[in-house]
């Protein structure tokens, strides 16, 4: 086609800079986080697949790799005489016949991994993916080599695996190489090519071996050495049977294992796939040896195999070149003969045109075979994870067949959980991509030991046995109490909180906690041999990420699974979740008992909207629980209840030496920029911008970022004034309890008081008698035992009354400083909503929030400050905090098909910060050229001259189209409409017509914010039932066509519609579908995030 027919235009793409071009612009620790901004910009081309037009480009990395590899099938060019002769020789090697009968030699590996894991026990934390590529190595060197790498009999790496993870991240770091004087590089190039010598030897003494040795086995490298090629009749020189070796060696096991790794990441993630993978393999392989004919019966395991590569390709992208001039796009964009190309399928398998508005989520139904060949028909190139056409991996039937096995071989013999259960993906590329710091754990199932693993695997038939209790891997001394079970749920640390100090109390009532765990591990595994406590949290009605499985397993039993087990139930909730307040502690209290359990006691049960969870824990556990416990086991205390309220449980021994420690669930980040972004004299709001470290992992507008903060200095010196510490004291802590202090180690005081406790926490009633317990005058006495009892609401509570305001307040008690560390509850972190795009900048985020200085409720001369905002407010450009990227709810990012989807936003203040972050992406795709259905937001604050955040911003955005901002100003004379509902009331007709076109609806501020959202569309939703009313007794619903189409798109009929506010309210209700309330504990307030979509 002709220019002159078409007008073509250049390919869109970042600029770049003359000699590096865009080598500034990749990450080179990841580069495929880079094209995925890239591809986030810029549009998709499917038609570069076509095998006429275009062939594999064997430039870049891979150019690089052929240094060690040289021809071998996967870095040969199509005209090089070896990749045809290889790959004629080869295919058989791979036929059905050949994969099925590697199958024994798969399934020795794999026991020897499953008999790992058993031996090391339930308290190791698996790096998953050390061990799968262990597994796949050695997998692939014994059924194609006969050659036995052993990698589960040593403790380190076999020296191939790290020679060649750096010889292929250095190759990829090579194509990227500025066009400097080689001598600069003279280091990395000698220990690049002392890496492939590595791989070199070891393929050649492999080869060495089998010639030395030979074999007749019908194996992959029998067929290098044997083989000839049909159509030229020659046979593969050693050069390239090593060239080919190396090949089988890297690609055959880093797929798969990144594969495997990738599968167990979205399993624990999503507990109700997690479920039914293991009951698919319980039905097909029950409780006996897992065989060959297992693996064409495991289909939703293969659905699970598919949608992971779907959401991770392990090769998530590839070259091709054109063979000839030509066009694509439609004759859009015009190509030259021999121009690269990359194909991102990273990308490309998130289609919304094939995926729809889930293609971000992990689905594996929709993978399940009959679905997957329909998708293949219409979509030919939807899915290609093991490459496009002739060039396509030639071992996929090799590696399916292995995955299967192993995944049927871990899910019938183990459960297994996250090691922590906030981790988000990240990822580790080399020519591959894996998870970078996924790290779980293995509990047998079916009360089996590591000796009957060993004989099941072996072939013996090994019958279930009662659940054994596993040690947590705390030390159990001599001579404790009466062991019990402690198991929470938990996503904030509360409930965490609330489990370490029952475990902590244990003793003094008699009982020993031998296990402390989350909920998840007891999936299957309930102990009978003693009591389990479970306490847990319930958020929108769901199960913690820590509790998901457990809750799972409960509601798929169907009889008396748990007789035996004798069990007691502590639960949070938020009251205003009326439908779903306390509705996972409900259930496991209920289920439990409906199914055989013993309830020790009655529920107890906390609400976060009163500020007393910590009050009504103790309340629970002091007049409900341990009662009952000593009742029920006729168990005695081993001290008196006064005695135990002043039993700190820990000694603090001070010296002088320096020290520090750090916290280890967060990364250290660094300030970039710090700033107050509101007028002066309006209510602070500050912005903030950190860069991330590479640990950090990728985020997506609309993610958390979780702050761990410390308490402001002038807390931290009014306790060193309280306990005449000076400032450079230590303070070596040793522990007879559970405590989440550093221990054994000197800690300088500053430290321990700044970043390991809660210092503002409102004083519990536990706390308060305690203090009257070592309060030596009678009238304190007194009076701090009645603050404890009827006063604690009204003088504790609503005036966040701390341990230190009232030690403060009565300074003549002789707290001793130990007893007062173990009143403090552990540092918790923060969550904001990061205010920022990775398309702005990947490793930058930024936080908008609001600044809480207000007068003490407890003493008037001294102010009450936030602590995380505080401290977010004290630091500046340069200075360092700890914190992690924490992913929001699935539905609160934007929609794949943003060209499609229209946006409705409402904030109010501060909680503009995620809107900020959308409309940032939209306006750096509309810049890259994409085309994107319109958004409005709505938002409300104070004056257009004090606290319009971020105006000029969003005044450019909008220019650009990104969005249309609606303001609403509460102090401004001027203003049309002074609050959000109000300006939503005031454009109704557009935001309707945007509903009716399926717009997805957000909303972020206040409970009042959300509240004054609901009443509006209410009364929008009434006008709309009138109007249409109206209309059709009037026979004139012609002119409402674009509501009547909305109605068609929820499913409604024109004849049901009837004018009811009730009616209006329910269906608010029902399609305010995705609910989440984040509580600032800064300011003992709620900030509601609703989605839901028209």
């Amino acid at each position: 086609m002709s220019s002159d027919e078409t007008k073509t235009v250049p390919i869109p793409g970042p600029p770049g800079l003359p000699l590096v071009g865009n080598a500034f612009d990749i990450d080179t620790e990841f580069p495929l986080g880079s094209m995925l901004n890239f591809a986030n910009q810029y549009a998709l081309i499917h038609e570069l697949c076509d095998e006429k037009r275009f062939q594999k480009s064997v430039s870049s990395a891979l150019q690089e790799i052929r240094h060690g590899v040289h021809d071998g099938l996967f870095t040969a060019r199509n005209d090089e005489p070896n990749w045809g002769i290889a790959h004629r020789i080869l295919m058989p090697a791979f036929g059905p016949m050949a994969i099925q009968n590697m199958f024994p030699e798969m399934h020795e590996i794999a026991s020897q991994l499953a008999l790992k894991w058993a031996r090391h026990g339930s308290s190791e934390a698996i790096k998953v993916t050390d061990d799968f590529t262990r597994l796949t190595l050695d997998t692939i060197a014994l059924c194609s080599m006969d050659y036995r790498f052993n990698s589960y009999y040593h403790d380190g790496m076999h020296p191939f695996i790290d020679a060649m993870a750096d010889f292929l991240v250095e190759s990829g770091t090579r194509s990227r190489r500025p066009p400097l004087p080689g001598f600069l590089y003279s280091k990395v190039d000698r220990k690049y090519h002392d890496d492939i010598k590595v791989l070199r030897e070891t393929a050649e003494s492999v080869l060495k071996s089998r010639k030395e040795h030979p074999s007749e086995r019908k194996d992959l490298l029998t067929a290098m050495l044997d083989g000839v090629d049909p159509k030229t009749g020659q046979k593969l020189s050693d050069d390239s049977i090593i060239d080919n070796l190396i090949t089988f060696l890297i690609a055959g096991h880093e797929t798969t294992s990144g594969l495997l790794s990738f599968a167990f990441y979205q399993m624990l993630k999503n507990p109700e796939t997690y479920r039914r993978a293991q009951k698919e393999v319980d039905d097909v392989c029950g409780k006996g040896p897992i065989k060959l004919e297992h693996m064409n019966k495991l289909p939703y395991i293969a659905a699970i195999l598919r949608e992971t590569l779907r959401l991770s390709p392990t090769i998530p992208m590839i070259g091709v070149e054109s063979k000839e001039d030509t066009t694509i796009g439609g004759g859009k964009y015009e190509i030259s003969k021999g121009q690269p190309f990359s194909l991102l399928f990273a990308k490309s398998h998130l289609d919304p045109a094939v995926f729809g508005d889930t293609a971000n989520d992990f689905i594996p139904e929709r993978m399940l075979d009959e679905n997957f060949e329909r998708l293949n028909k219409e979509f030919p190139d939807f899915w290609k994870p093991f490459g496009n056409g002739m060039r396509a991996c030639i071992g996929r039937p090799f590696a399916w067949q292995e995955a299967l096995l192993v995944m049927a071989v871990c899910l019938q013999n183990f459960n297994f959980i996250p090691e922590d259960p906030n981790y988000t993906l990240q990822y580790k590329q080399t020519l591959t991509t894996k998870p970078k710091g996924f790290y779980m754990r293995a509990m047998l199932r079916d009360g089996m030991s590591a000796l009957d693993l060993e004989r099941r695997l072996s072939g013996e038939l090994i019958a279930p046995k009662p659940a054994q209790s596993q040690s947590s891997g705390q030390p159990k001394k001599s001579g404790e109490g009466k062991p019990i079970s402690i198991y929470y749920g938990s996503n904030t640390g509360t409930c965490e909180t609330f489990a370490r100090r029952l475990a902590s109390d244990a003793e003094a009532h008699g009982f020993t906690a031998t296990i402390i765990d989350s909920l998840d591990a007891a999936n299957q595994n309930l102990p009978k041999d003693r009591p389990a406590i479970f306490i847990t949290a319930s958020y929108e009605g769901q199960p913690p990420d820590n509790a998901a499985l457990f809750v799972g397993w409960l509601e798929s039993l169907t009889g008396n699974e748990l007789e035996g087990v004798q069990y007691a139930v502590f639960g949070c909730g938020h009251h205003d979740w009326a439908q779903t307040f306390h509705r996972i502690p409900k259930l496991v209290d209920n289920t439990v008992s409906e199914r055989g359990g013993d309830r020790i006691c009655s529920l107890g049960l906390a609400d976060a909207a009163k500020g007393e969870m910590f009050t009504d824990f103790e309340q629970w556990e002091d007049e409900v629980f341990w009662p009952a416990m000593e009742d029920k086991y006729k168990v005695s205390k081993k001290e008196d209840d006064t005695e135990a309220l002043f039993q700190s449980g820990i000694t603090v021994n001070f010296s002088k030496p320096r020290s520090s420690t750090l916290r280890q669930d967060v990364q250290e980040a660094v300030v970039v920029d710090a700033k107050t972004i509101t007028a002066p004299g309006a209510p602070p709001k500050r912005h903030i911008e950190i860069q991330l470290s590479s640990d950090s992992g990728a985020y997506r507008s609309g993610d958390y970022l979780a702050v761990l903060p410390i308490n402001p200095k002038e807390t931290v010196n009014r306790v060193m004034r309280r306990f005449q510490l000076a400032w450079d004291t230590n303070i070596t802590i040793e522990a007879s309890r559970q405590t989440t202090l550093p221990t054994g180690v000197p800690v300088p005081v500053y430290d321990v008081l700044g970043a390991y406790v809660e210092l503002s926490q409102p004083a519990t009633k536990k706390n308060i008698l305690a203090l009257a317990e070592a309060a030596d005058d009678s009238e304190i006495k007194t009076t701090l035992r009645s603050l404890a009892g009827s006063e604690y609401t009204e003088k504790i509570t609503s005036r966040r009354v701390s341990i230190l305001d009232l030690l403060e307040q009565y300074p003549s008690i002789p707290l001793p400083f130990s007893t007062f560390l173990s009143l403090l509850p552990p540092m918790r972190v923060r969550q904001y909503s990061i205010s920022s795009s990775p398309l702005w900048n990947p490793s930058h985020v930024t936080l908008t929030y609001s600044l809480l200085e207000t007068p003490s409720l407890s003493n008037p001369d001294k102010k009450h400050v936030g602590v995380a905002t505080s401290y977010l407010a004290s630091l500046e450009a340069g200075d360092k905090l700890n914190v992690s990227v924490r992913p929001s709810h699935k539905a609160f990012h934007l929609p794949v098909d943003a060209d499609k989807t229209p946006l409705i936003m409402v904030a109010a203040g501060s909680g503009l910060a995620p809107f900020r972050g959308f409309v940032q992406e939209r306006a750096a795709q509309i810049a890259a050229g994409r085309s994107l259905a319109p958004a409005v937001l709505f938002y409300g604050c104070r004056h257009p001259e004090q606290d319009d955040l971020y105006r000029e911003e969003f005044n450019k955005w909008e220019a650009m189209g990104a969005v249309s901002v609606r303001r609403a100003y509460s102090r401004y004379p001027d203003s049309e409409c002074k609050y959000v509902g109000d300006r939503i009331w005031h454009d109704r007709e557009e935001l309707t017509g945007l509903w009716d076109r399926g717009a997805k609806v957000y909303v972020c501020g206040s409970r009042e914010v959300g509240e004054s959202v609901k009443k509006t569309v209410v009364r929008i939703a009434v006008e709309r039932q009138r109007a249409i009313v109206e209309a059709r007794e009037k026979g004139e619903l012609g002119g409402l066509e674009g509501l009547v189409e909305g109605l068609k798109l929820q499913g409604l009929k024109v004849e049901e519609v009837e004018v009811s506010e009730e009616r209006a309210l329910k269906w608010f209700e029902g399609v305010r579908n995705e609910s989440v309330f984040v509580h600032l504990c800064t300011s003992m307030k709620s900030r509601v995030y609703t989605v839901f979509r028209a």
